[in-house]
């Protein structure tokens, strides 16, 4: 296999990685022959999968506009994958040029490509970093260089925490990231589930206990954890595709979608 210029050393494109295969769903072109085929494995496994990855960064969209109504223009993206279009800064901008954004992701792959995007930017950072380890994330001049921490921040963790394993203590890791936050700060949150197609979920996680990410899809009551300490704004926690449609939006059955979705705000 051919090993582009950009691609950071130490990095094995032959093993699959999450980030890569989720910009193959989006329609991305930042993945690899490795991403392709599990992507193609899971797609045939699960057809709906395409449409879920983009009924989520649809759910995305949606709550950083909201955010930005809100009067938060400041946004911490943790898991944030490869830049492709339609990302937050994009997203974030249109509704108030101002607005400024780090990218986190522990992919050395996606940190790359951001920082190239992005490159003279600003009012936007990308840094390496695992959001296990929030207070040290927090602290990074990446951060701090980009954020006002002192005023409200939305924080998004979309579609990362199921790459969190149990042991690893998730809830505890986003209470730290919380509890730094100020007043008025957002959480914007989805999360796998197998809620509503138990039947692809075993199969499923199976599939990517076999990358460098293995998935732990979550209860209602698990994922509805990680919102202690903010007031759920409404809808409160819902299936993807529900939480605050665009209008005339025809929604298919939400159950389809396999996610839960949801926003908070630090009182």
């Amino acid at each position: 296999m051919e090993r582009p210029d950009w691609v950071p050393d130490g990095i094995d494109v032959t093993r699959p990685s999450a980030a890569r295969m989720y910009d193959y769903y989006l329609g991305g072109s930042h993945n690899f022959e490795a991403d392709r085929e599990a992507a193609a494995k899971a797609i045939e496994m699960w057809p709906d999968l395409p449409k879920i990855m983009q009924a989520n960064r649809a759910f995305m969209r949606r709550a950083v506009r909201h955010a930005v109504e809100l009067g938060v223009t400041q946004f911490l993206d943790i898991g944030s994958g490869i830049p492709t279009f339609g990302n937050v800064h994009e997203v974030a901008r249109a509704a108030d040029p101002q607005s400024r954004v780090v990218y986190v992701d522990r992919d050395p792959i996606a940190v790359a490509h951001s920082q190239a995007l992005l490159e003279g930017d600003t009012r936007t950072g990308v840094i390496e970093a695992d959001l296990r380890d929030g207070a040290a994330l927090l602290e990074h001049p990446g951060v701090t260089g980009v954020l006002d921490l002192e005023r409200p921040v939305a924080l998004l963790l979309v579609a990362v925490l199921h790459f969190v394993q149990d042991a690893d203590e998730p809830w505890d890791a986003v209470a730290k990231l919380r509890e730094r936050l100020a007043p008025g700060s957002l959480l914007i949150l989805s999360h796998a589930t197998p809620e509503g197609r138990a039947d692809m979920a075993g199969p499923h996680q199976d599939l990517y206990r076999r990358t460098g990410n293995p998935m732990s899809m979550r209860s209602r009551g698990e994922v509805t954890r990680f919102f202690e300490g903010f007031e759920m704004l409404d809808p409160g926690l819902v299936y993807m595709a529900e939480w605050r449609p665009d209008p005339g939006c025809r929604l298919e059955d939400p159950t389809r979608f396999s996610g839960f979705a949801g926003v908070g705000r630090k009182p």
